[in-house]
């Protein structure tokens, strides 16, 4: 299917990585042109000349921390330079620490705030504006199935993230006129170094192994598997293409069945 991306311009946080640069790599495969954004700015940097050699495709590297509104201008700001558009933003972070609500502390959750609302919310005030006087664009928001199916150990990611689902639907209301859709994509377990990080933390906190802490997982997803990040990725570029035209404030589960939530 062709999903009609060429010389489009995408804008793509936390992406030298993990889902964000699969999303990436699945959107420059399709012709689209790529802004990669992330903190570090030697791995950034890589990673925008491996896409580039890779696809074909124009991709700009500019560092930034997302949970910094100063950064996040800024990066708005070169990208629309360099590439006058801003057809696609996906919005994507880390994620916040791991733990259980007593092994955490008050400084987490400002830290996750910032991390993952704050870093939603900035990125929106930012692009909308452009995406109005251009006569439309899509946002995709990555969260998680925890929006759904709240996971044992990740007490922050449980609460915060429902807040980015919130901010979604409502934008999706109020900018469905300005030719904007606006969606969120919930991924289950896929095989990340976020995902290492959880297991790591689950294999202390339970006095096991990391392969113990994986077979679990295995055995609660239906599909009995967690997902590569190339199956994430096709999915979230078909969600911020123009094929996915009457798409809007929508969460799409990309979990193997593991919520069990009907809606």
């Amino acid at each position: 299917m062709d999903l009609m991306l060429k010389d489009k311009v995408a804008l793509i946080t936390a992406a030298s990585r993990g889902l964000g640069y699969a999303t990436a790599h699945a959107l420059a495969q399709e012709g689209a042109n790529i802004a990669l954004c992330a903190r570090h700015e030697d791995a950034l940097a890589t990673t925008a000349r491996k896409l580039a050699e890779e696809t074909g495709v124009d991709v700009l590297p500019v560092p930034a921390d997302v949970s910094q509104e100063a950064e996040v201008k800024k990066l708005v700001k070169t990208t629309r330079e360099h590439f006058g558009r801003i057809d696609m933003l996906f919005i994507n972070s880390g994620g916040p620490m791991p733990g259980h609500f007593l092994d955490l502390f008050p400084g987490d959750w400002d830290v996750a705030m910032d991390l993952v609302v704050q870093s939603a919310v900035r990125l929106c005030y930012a692009v909308v504006p452009m995406m109005q006087a251009q006569g439309g664009g899509s946002i995709l928001a990555n969260t998680s199935v925890t929006v759904r199916h709240p996971l044992d150990g990740l007490t922050i990611s449980n609460s915060l993230r429902a807040a980015v689902i919130g901010l979604v639907k409502s934008l999706s209301v109020e900018l469905g006129g300005d030719n904007i859709r606006v969606n969120a994509i919930a991924p289950g377990w896929t095989h990340t170094e976020r995902v290492d990080e959880i297991l790591r933390a689950r294999a202390e906190h339970n006095s096991s192994s990391l392969e113990e802490e994986a077979a679990k997982i295995a055995t609660d997803v239906p599909l009995r598997r967690m997902a590569t990040t190339e199956e994430f990725g096709r999915v979230a570029a078909f969600l911020l293409s123009p094929v996915a035209s009457y798409v809007t404030g929508v969460t799409l589960l990309v979990d193997g069945g593991l919520s069990r939530a009907i809606f």
